[in-house]
């Protein structure tokens, strides 16, 4: 497979850029803030846990609190990872194989389309950038073949934000059943969306052939804990990839299946604290980029906490992002990193996030900047 570019890029710079602005989670928190939030019960269950191995579903409490958040899940439709790439990667390798085709949307995040690329052949459906990222359900039924197997999305869309209608995922969810192919749905930012009428339903209540995949570090904006999980109706198909999971992880770490209990049982709180951010600082961007007409092509996302605005200034956005980092230690993701082995995608877009807390300095410093540099 080819090198992670998302990842060998924030390898280098994650925590060597002075202000990082395109960060993709929310913002987290401390373990004495998640462990207040804990029931006097699970305080307990977490100053006295045995560390020694789990199961490889995950936590049985645990996999209860996170069928809740569907609507019609029960334990035994939960397959609990190490994140959420340990759950693409496992699902991929044990939906596919070389005789297979699968189809993603593009952009994405990159493993949803370079795994599959090297288990099977695959075919990209692009979100059309000049019709706010909208998803063309001909262009995916054109790209259907005898031996498609599986389907790719990602709403709320990294990078862009995008959600689709409700209208379209239910026609996609059609499409699928009439040709008997599974959807992977990448769901990590649902629960966020400042405006819950764009909220979608979860394919795994959905479809009876759908795997939702989600985790505890992006609307949750607890990175830390390294939990993620797949939903399904299909437990035939979960029981293949738990198998999978014996050659990767084998099980989940003790002491975060505990403390994502404990945030799940607060999801409420956590997600409203987190929706709250994201309000605030969407309309620090609003006013931002209004300074800017010249510069950027701005709309506020659907969902999530990132964005894809258009950069319109004389240099590229890859250059642009270059020299903002190096002149200010601001960090932006550069369009090469969402480069697609399946097809061009556009170069005069950046990744901004606005999930985490702090934006007041990093954005006076980049409007400074670009008043000396580029009004």
């Amino acid at each position: 497979m080819r090198n992670f570019e998302l990842e060998v890029f924030f390898s280098k710079w994650e925590f060597k850029a002075k202000y990082h602005l395109t960060a993709s989670d929310m913002e987290s928190m401390t373990m004495k803030e998640l462990l207040a939030m804990a029931s006097p019960e699970d305080r307990e269950a977490f100053e006295n846990l045995w560390l020694g191995y789990t199961q490889t579903y995950g936590l049985p409490a645990l996999r209860c609190e996170i069928a809740k958040t569907y609507d019609h899940m029960k334990d035994q439709n939960i397959l609990c990872f190490v994140g959420a790439e340990e759950g693409i990667y496992a699902a991929m390798r044990s939906i596919l194989d070389k005789d297979d085709h699968a189809i993603v949307i593009v952009p994405n995040y990159q493993a949803a389309e370079t795994i599959p690329i090297s288990i099977c052949d695959v075919t990209g459906i692009r979100l059309d950038a000049d019709n706010d990222w909208d998803l063309n359900i001909d262009a995916l039924v054109g790209a259907l073949r005898p031996n498609t197997k599986l389907i790719s999305i990602n709403f709320p869309n990294n990078p862009t934000g995008k959600i689709i209608s409700r209208e379209k995922l239910e026609s996609l969810v059609n499409i699928a059943r009439e040709f008997d192919v599974y959807i992977f749905s990448d769901e990590v930012y649902r629960g966020i969306e400042l405006d819950e009428n764009k909220r979608l339903p979860q394919i795994a209540d959905l479809y009876e052939k759908g795997l939702s995949l989600n985790v505890m570090s992006k609307a949750y904006g607890l990175p830390g804990l390294r939990i993620g999980w797949l939903a399904s109706q299909d437990t035939a198909i979960l029981a293949e990839i738990e198998r999978y999971k014996h050659f990767l992880t084998i099980c989940n770490s003790a002491p975060s299946e505990i403390l994502s209990l404990i945030a799940l049982k607060s999801r409420d709180n956590i997600l409203k604290r987190n929706k709250k951010i994201l309000s605030e600082n969407l309309n620090k961007l609003d006013k931002f980029f209004g300074e800017f007409p010249n510069l950027f092509d701005w709309k506020r996302p659907d969902g999530g906490a990132v964005a894809y605005p258009r950069y319109l200034g004389p240099d590229t956005a890859n250059e642009f992002c270059e020299k903002l980092l190096d002149e200010t230690g601001i960090l932006l993701l550069p369009p090469r990193i969402y480069n697609s082995e399946l097809m061009s995608t556009p170069q005069d877009h950046f990744r901004i996030g606005f999930g985490r807390s702090g934006m007041d300095k990093m954005l006076d410093i980049f409007y400074h900047y670009l008043k000396k540099n580029r009004a």
